[in-house]
């Protein structure tokens, strides 16, 4: 990636200190940092901390260095702003206008994309004022990350946790690398997400499952935090970092991931349902172990056919909802793909052609994407970031052709 200029904003709460980490994955990435501390933020980390660990000099007030204009020059010259932790307060300062330290000067002379990812007890996150907050600061275009939920200062668990620092960073290096328009293209949509392969349980320790890891769902849910959206991510035994800015529902079974998904499904601009089903079960489940005998024959186990997420979802949308269906498959994928597109009633079907050492468990993916308006988009192999970012390209303009 090309070097950027980035700030990095450090708001005064206790998650501060994780702001040392996402400096270093900037710098390690060969980004010029600027660390823009609030005079609380360095009552918990020192100023030395992060001129050491940025190698710029480090000012939180604009009577610092004032020949060099600092208040006006680096929101001016930046690439990029991010804020982590951003509290109640700078949150209320930021979307109000207020220009009483060298952070939020900074704030009003970028012209660069802004992310924000708030840090926060839970009570102060969704008290009216800072969801007002948040709401007129999304309206103008910044990309403000929804907080984590967990352990909290002292003994509270909730949601307002700091997510984590390599998934803040994975969102601004998406938005770094996309470039383009200052306002997220997805910003007040809410987009559903599964990922991940589902288990149909057979006996307390056996299930019939498949091979898919949920890096591809992943990749969406990301992406489209960092391209403004509302994210619900519907994962079915993944084992892998929470994405920051998304809601995260855990599912295991098909049936599961069916319920999970109609439920969430009904408020959303757009589905892409990237999970990997299991297409059948077993028709009983056994409550003990099943045992293995010399003498008996192995058991035969009848399977029955578990339900059609993605066509049960082409029956119910409402007006105006996008359906992104998914079709891993072998020999004639592109034949295979367009039956399923048309079976499943969706709008999208992004095609993987799958094997030994393809797609599944691969950070890289190939795809052809084929639209119900007889669209073919041919996706060479890249990352799933990447794919999954062009996927969303035609997403967004279908939603905005419809609005």
């Amino acid at each position: 990636m090309v070097s950027k200029r980035v700030i990095l904003g450090v708001g005064g709460g206790i998650a501060a200190y994780k702001a040392c980490e996402l400096l270093r994955l900037f710098t390690e990435s060969g980004h010029s940092v600027r660390v823009v501390p609030t005079a609380a933020a360095l009552r918990f980390v020192g100023a030395p901390t992060w001129a050491a660990l940025s190698g710029q000099p480090v000012a939180d007030e604009v009577w610092a260095d004032v020949q060099e204009v600092p208040h006006v020059r680096l929101g001016q010259q930046a690439d990029l702003v991010v804020v982590a932790p951003a509290t109640a307060d700078l949150l209320a300062r930021a979307a109000h206008g207020l220009a009483d330290d060298l952070l939020t000067n900074a704030l009003l002379t970028a012209r660069c994309p802004v992310v924000l990812a708030p840090a926060m007890h839970t009570e102060m996150w969704e008290h009216p004022a800072t969801v007002d907050n948040v709401a007129t600061l999304r309206r103008r275009g910044v990309l403000v990350i929804e907080p984590a939920s967990g352990r909290l200062t002292g003994a509270d668990t909730g949601k307002g946790r700091l997510p984590d620092p390599a998934e803040i960073f994975a969102i601004a290096r998406r938005v770094l690398a996309r470039g383009g328009p200052v306002t997220p293209d997805l910003a007040g949509r809410h987009v559903v997400v599964t990922a991940g392969g589902t288990r149909e349980p057979l006996d307390p320790v056996r299930f019939l499952g498949n091979r898919s890891s949920g890096k591809q769902g992943y990749a969406f849910a990301r992406t489209a935090a960092a391209r403004g959206a509302r994210v619900t991510l519907i994962a079915a035994n993944v084992s892998l970092a929470d994405p920051a800015g998304v809601d995260l529902v855990r599912v295991g079974t098909t049936e599961e991931l069916r319920t999970a998904t109609l439920a969430a499904a009904e408020s959303a601009d757009a589905v892409v349902m990237a999970a990997a089903p299991a297409d059948f079960r077993p028709a009983t489940y056994a409550p003990h172990k099943i045992k293995k005998s010399e003498r008996e024959p192995a058991p035969t186990i009848e399977l029955v056919t578990n339900p059609d997420i993605a066509a049960e979802l082409g029956e119910r949308r409402r007006p105006g909802q996008l359906l992104v269906a998914f079709a891993a498959e072998t020999g004639d994928a592109v034949a295979n793909g367009r039956a399923k597109l048309a079976r499943k009633k969706a709008d999208l079907i992004v095609i993987n052609e799958v094997g030994p050492d393809k797609t599944f468990g691969a950070d890289a993916n190939a795809a052809t994407v084929l639209g119900a308006d007889g669209s073919v988009t041919v996706l060479a192999e890249q990352p799933k970031e990447d794919l999954a970012d062009a996927v969303w390209d035609l997403v967004a303009i279908r939603l905005m052709d419809i609005s």
